[in-house]
């Protein structure tokens, strides 16, 4: 008999996926890989393209989104805190879905833009500077984290869903708030 969980009412939830770890790996890693490869290759491609608006748009979009996905993490969390867990896993998916919006329009942006060079001097530079790697490095890290905890959620392996989560939830968090951080602190120096 499968698992089932407490929904918002108590009731148990049932998996909402059936179970196929081989599949699901091979998924998350190739998921993971084409989304880094992605990343990786902004660097070298720029598109001049005349959008007719302003193309720090996306910027100003992700800053947004990551806000949202934050709002979204901290709810999930008191929801599920409650034992509200169909309202935990429907803002859970929320916030996957906002991420995958991220995701594109943070492509978008450094497609369209030359890269913006800092203008900050002293210590606040070095924050600057260590706010960005930390969130880039964790950024870089945290997406097949997300994708195996939101499965093991989904295919109700509640056991192995809260020990990921306690791992995964706080970096996914961090990486978010940092977003909107990086985003405050670069945003003045945007041509």
């Amino acid at each position: 008999m499968p698992r089932r969980h407490r929904s918002s009412r108590g009731v148990l939830l049932p998996a909402s996926l059936k179970k196929n770890d081989k599949l699901a790996y091979i998924l998350i890693f190739l998921f993971s890989i084409i989304v880094f490869a992605a990343v990786v290759a902004l660097g070298k491609y720029k598109l001049q393209v005349n959008l007719g608006f302003d193309k720090h748009i996306f910027a100003h979009f992700n800053a947004l989104t990551n806000t949202f996905v934050a709002l979204l993490l901290i709810s999930a969390l008191y929801a599920v805190k409650q034992k509200r867990y169909n309202t935990h896993k429907r803002l859970m998916l929320w916030a996957m879905v906002l991420s995958v919006l991220f995701l594109v329009s943070y492509i978008c942006h450094h497609l369209f833009n030359e890269e913006t060079k800092y203008g900050g001097e002293g210590l606040v530079k070095i924050i600057y500077y260590i706010i960005l790697f930390s969130h880039i490095l964790l950024a870089g890290l945290i997406l097949p984290f997300i994708l195996f905890t939101a499965y093991c959620g989904l295919i109700a392996e509640y056991d192995k869903h809260r020990k990921l989560a306690r791992i995964t939830w706080p970096l996914w968090l961090y990486v978010a708030v940092t977003g909107v951080v990086v985003y405050l602190m670069i945003s003045p120096y945007y041509t």
